[in-house]
């Protein structure tokens, strides 16, 4: 089954992401991508993430898709205007890449070329509509493709924004615009999480938890300072902090967040940072 398949039947959803290299070398990140085959139900493909330069998420995604693999192409509005946004989605299309997850994407100063010129044409709702439209058979303009490709449209939820109503308005919004599913911000409070799950239960929407791999106190501390959102409980800090394993203690609490969100959401989206050969290892911690 396919991706949208499994999530229309009720499966709970399990995916996992892998970002292209910085150059052309896709050796590794393919033998990585192969150790989740028939564990996970599909491969995020990140779109230079934090705007760092690296190859492009439709190359790599065309040969996940070659391998049997069943990926998803993210796409941010940071780098293209509304003409190659459009072009790369019907580029996925002609190779068979139906799961879009559309991003408005980070600033570039905060990537390594800060002085690139930001585009922004469009919004992530905007691109929804437009993955919408195409589906339909036209383009912005109003003009009429030849063939209608067929995709299956996702987007990103932040569960521990502050107020979070706006944020719930804005997934109502993007389920008008067309999205299937969520894959949310990262995940370590379960408590904040289930508040955000009553907030937007009447939306009835197909929501995917995400689990970043921490590394390092230090990370956790980083995050909890820069990333909008994101919360990691002082007591997960300390346990990180004095492991004397901290990739086993990594695994372990990846491992006991998914077994609890199991319990209350629709899936869970694993993001190693970096970690991809780990995912096996929580997916064995986590009974998954």
């Amino acid at each position: 089954m396919s991706l949208c398949e499994k999530i229309k039947s009720g499966k709970f959803i399990v995916t996992s992401e892998i970002a292209p290299p910085k150059g052309i070398d896709v050796e590794e990140i393919l033998k990585d991508a192969e150790l989740v085959r028939g564990r996970v139900d599909a491969i995020n493909v990140t779109d230079l993430q934090s705007s760092v330069m690296r190859a492009g998420s439709l190359a790599l995604c065309k040969l996940l898709k070659d391998r049997g693999l069943e990926p998803v192409l993210q796409v941010t509005c940071r780098d293209r205007n509304r003409l190659a946004l459009q072009s790369d989605l019907l580029s996925a299309a002609v190779f068979g890449i139906e799961n879009v997850l559309a991003l408005t994407g980070d600033h570039p100063m905060l990537g390594d070329h800060p002085g690139a010129k930001p585009v922004f044409d469009l919004d992530s709702m905007q691109l929804l509509e437009v993955i919408r439209d195409l589906q339909l058979g036209k383009d912005m303009a109003g003009k009429e493709l030849k063939g209608v490709p067929k995709f299956c449209a996702g987007a990103v939820v932040n569960p521990g924004a502050d107020p979070i109503e706006p944020e719930i308005i804005k997934m109502g919004k993007k389920i008008k615009a067309g999205a299937i599913f969520f894959q949310t911000q990262a995940i370590y409070d379960i408590s904040i999480f289930k508040k955000f799950l009553q907030a937007s239960a009447h939306l009835k929407t197909t929501i995917i938890a995400g689990i970043v791999l921490l590394k390092s106190a230090g990370m956790a501390r980083f995050m909890n300072k820069n990333v909008a959102g994101v919360f990691v409980p002082e007591d997960l800090i300390q346990e990180i902090d004095q492991a004397k394993d901290k990739s086993a203690k990594s695994i372990e609490i990846a491992a006991k967040l998914i077994k609890e969100l199991r319990l209350i959401c629709n899936g869970v989206h694993i993001m190693p940072i970096g970690w991809d050969k780990k995912v096996p290892l929580v997916l064995d911690a986590a009974g998954l």
